[in-house]
């Protein structure tokens, strides 16, 4: 009995008698097996097989059906399919039976049919990865025809493949037996573009479950899996542009979006004035023609980290006609394209559009073919438009990745540009903005606490939100005569330009004050009423009423490291928390007196003595009162933060703003620190003296041997010439009691009290007159001198700076 096959994979089919001796043998299995009729009957069947089950072709009836191994003529093996059916007489009596072996591999007709024509790629694969077959679809994806691949192992024929995803995901299958689906982008022979390929792989097994081969079949997906891929990109860009207000870091963001998912590389190059925050240049100056110079703002590459400092790069310059320049100059974007032709040196973007370019479609992007040398597959350059202005220029370049820009890539580019032009202006225009109102607070704020012997200062503001960057809330420490200080703490209505007009306004007028040497009470009285009688041309006429010094609070307190005591005032404001050395708060019983610009109220002066190492907090209502807390408990919660330890004073007051500050601000808040220090007693001496002319020279006596003590001799002629003129003055000027006394600090201070009200001043003596000289010569011997007043009389005084303490 013979049957037919097709040459490349027969069936063969054998009858066998009931001993297994083979009686007849078909065409198709000399086409198989190489065995011809002649070599084969009259052999037992099993002699066909590497390793024949168990009583194979079967006893019963019926033989096994499953896959087995067959030997060829020449010695090599197959696998086959094999099915035995039996065949019996009228009495049910076996009298053979037919065995049929067919390569494991082949399909019905009708199959073969359906899978060659299908539209998908298919192939099949042994697991080492060699071809046994593909479909039309697959070889004119890959170039080859079915003959070129069959056999073939599939690292070997594609050896660029080696280690992409698709080839290690076949091989993953084919080890472990699990199923996979990705996607994977390939470029077919020949084409300028990539696709992008749906895929599925999974592996084909036996009857007894080993895996015998892997198959895969895979669709093109380009046009859904570009948009989609273009459609993520905006997204992430609506995200991520534009979030921090600053042009150089949204440039960053520009160059760093599209990468890798749309370009390999990206620059932004802007106009130094941009990046200045001042206006760019005008249109007509950049269509003028000529060398465009601009700034390297951002560079961002698929394969290597951002280059150089987060700041700009620096200068990049474009000749005239380039390609940058005609892209600024007209407005339009540019795309160029490399492996065409260079003819002409100029292309239209595209297929099939006509030479000539006066037949070019409206509008249509033109191509400059320099990138070449560039190593660039395509580049598209984009002007950064924003309000009618050109800021600057983005390019996307492509050089890794196969596919060419397309039309569709062109409007993501243009729209990325789009996006990221009005978030870099907003940052320009934002950072002149911010850039001004930080002038001003500047000038407002101390920028630097003077570093003060009485005490070890620290401070922390930050104003509400994000607007103008400041507000009228105000700190300052101020030095005043006889080793003290004063602490200054204000606060505004309000937030803005405004009330930070105002607010330098008042600290202007309390350093004046201080520098008078007013007590705080006194001080507080005169800042009021200076608040009560501002000029009425202080206020605008447009109709708009500023937030002005109404509603102002102040603080001020003057400690002295003699005496360890602290004199404060308050008006309107929280009064200060003090914490002993050993954590305790010390109470400050003071009544806070009326906001500034009230009038006619009295304002309280309490006087505390504090031990060395205690620490005053003077802060405003933003920082101890919000949403969620009242001041009290406010007051509450930073007296427990600043009871914790702390590495330094500078380390509590950082770690006290961030735990009182809530994320949203709503008002600005400001915290001075002062931990407090004690004069040694050694370093200060005084002595009553009487109001005889004759104690002159026992008071420049007793100046002499105390400078002596403190071995301070090279001042002594200084300080008794000054001695001699204060004590002679207050004798003839003054009334008892005096007393002199000298400090030894960072400078070596000398003060003489009497009990009169009366202030000296300086005035230039004539040539005949016999005083006038005194103060004079007090002025030119010192670094500084002034007049402090008390209760009970006034103290002269005056200061030498002397090289160490």
């Amino acid at each position: 009995m013979e049957t037919t096959g097709e040459q490349d994979a027969p069936t063969a089919v054998v009858t066998v008698g009931p001993d297994g001796v083979v009686t007849g043998w078909s065409a198709g299995g000399v086409l198989l097996l190489g065995w011809s009729a002649e070599e084969t009957v009259g052999r037992p069947v099993a002699d066909l097989l590497v390793d024949p089950p168990p009583g194979f072709p079967g006893s019963d009836g019926v033989g096994p059906t499953g896959l087995i191994t067959l030997r060829h003529r020449d010695g090599s093996t197959l696998d086959a399919v094999v099915t035995a059916q039996p065949l019996r007489d009228a009495d049910g009596r076996t009298l053979s039976r037919v065995v049929t072996f067919q390569r494991w591999d082949r399909r019905p007709v009708i199959a073969d049919r359906a899978f060659e024509q299908s539209p998908f790629a298919l192939g099949v694969y042994d697991p080492d990865l060699r071809f046994l077959w593909v479909n039309a679809a697959a070889c004119r994806v890959i170039a080859h025809t079915e003959e070129q691949l069959r056999g073939e192992m599939y690292r070997e024929l594609f050896p660029e493949l080696e280690g992409v995803p698709y080839t290690d995901k076949l091989s993953e299958v084919a080890r472990t037996g699990v199923p996979a689906r990705l996607i994977t982008i390939f470029k077919p022979l020949g084409s300028a573009y990539a696709n992008a390929w749906a895929t599925s792989i999974w592996p084909v097994r036996d009857a007894e479950g080993t895996v015998r081969a892997v198959a895969n079949w895979g669709f093109d997906m380009s046009a859904e899996y570009w948009a989609r891929q273009r459609l993520l990109i905006l997204n992430e860009a609506t995200r991520g542009i534009g979030r921090t207000l600053d042009v150089v870091s949204t440039a960053r963001e520009l160059a760093e979006t599209p990468v890798p998912g749309f370009a390999d590389l990206v620059t932004v190059d802007l106009f130094d004035e941009v990046l200045r925050a001042e206006e760019p240049p005008a249109s007509a100056a950049v269509a003028a023609g000529g060398t465009v110079t601009l700034i390297r703002a951002a560079r961002h590459s698929a394969k290597q980290a951002p280059e150089g400092s987060p700041g700009p790069a620096g200068p990049v310059g474009y000749a005239p006609g380039s390609v940058v320049a005609r892209c600024m100059s007209t407005g339009r974007s540019l795309v160029q394209l490399a492996g065409e032709p260079d003819e002409g040196g100029e292309w239209a973007f595209g297929p099939g559009l006509a030479a000539d370019p006066a037949h070019w479609p409206p509008g249509l992007p033109l191509i400059d073919r320099s990138i070449a040398a560039q190593g660039f597959t395509g580049k598209i350059t984009v002007p950064l438009l924003a309000r009618g202005a050109v800021l600057g220029v983005v390019a996307f370049a492509r050089r890794d990745r196969p596919e060419a820009f397309t039309a569709d890539d062109l409007i993501l580019a243009e729209e990325l540009a789009a996006k990221a032009a009005v978030a870099i202006d907003n940052s320009r225009r934002y950072s002149r903005e911010h850039t001004t109102a930080l002038t001003l607070q500047r000038s407002l704020l101390p920028q630097r606490l003077p570093r003060q012997e009485a005490i070890e200062v620290a401070s922390g503001y930050l104003p509400a939100g994000a607007g103008a960057g400041v507000g009228g809330d105000w700190f300052d420490v101020i030095p005043l005569s006889g080793a003290r200080v004063a602490l200054v703490v204000g606060d505004v209505v309000g937030h803005g330009l405004h009330a930070s007009a105002s607010m330098g306004r008042l600290r202007t007028a309390v350093r004046t004050l201080a520098d008078v040497d007013l007590p705080p009470d006194e001080l507080l009285t005169h800042l009021d009423d200076l608040v009560l009688h501002l000029p009425d041309d202080s206020r605008p006429e447009d109709g708009f009423e500023s937030t002005g010094e109404a509603g102002a609070t102040c603080l001020y307190a003057v400690y002295d490291p003699v005496s360890r005591r602290c004199a404060m005032a308050s008006a309107g404001h929280p009064l200060p928390l003090v914490i002993a050395p050993d954590g305790a708060r010390t109470p400050v019983e003071a009544r806070s007196g009326p906001p500034l610009g009230v009038g006619g109220l009295p304002f309280e002066a309490v006087e505390v003595e504090l031990p060395e190492g205690s620490l005053l907090a003077l802060y405003t209502d933003g920082l101890v009162e919000s949403r969620e807390r009242d001041a009290e408990q406010g007051a509450a919660d930073l007296l427990r933060v600043l009871s914790e330890p702390a590495a330094s004073l500078e380390a509590l007051c950082d770690t006290a703003m961030k735990a009182m500050l809530p994320e949203h601000r709503t008002d600005d808040a400001a915290l001075l620190l002062a931990r407090t220090r004690a004069l040694d007693p050694d370093h200060v001496a005084g002595w009553e003296i009487e109001p005889d002319f004759e104690q002159v020279a026992r008071a420049r006596r007793l100046a002499a041997d105390q400078l002596a003590v403190w071995g301070l001799e090279e001042t002594a002629f200084v300080t008794e010439l000054v001695v001699s003129e204060l004590v002679t003055n207050a004798i003839k000027y003054g009334r008892p009691p005096i007393r002199l006394r000298l400090i030894r600090n960072s400078a070596l201070i000398c003060e003489v009290s009497d009990g009169s009200a009366t202030a000296p001043h300086l005035r230039r003596a004539r040539a005949f007159d016999e005083g006038g000289r005194g103060l004079m010569l007090v002025a030119q011997l010192t670094q500084r001198w002034g007049t402090r007043h008390a209760t009970d009389g006034k103290t002269i005084w005056c200061a030498q700076t002397i090289e160490s303490t």
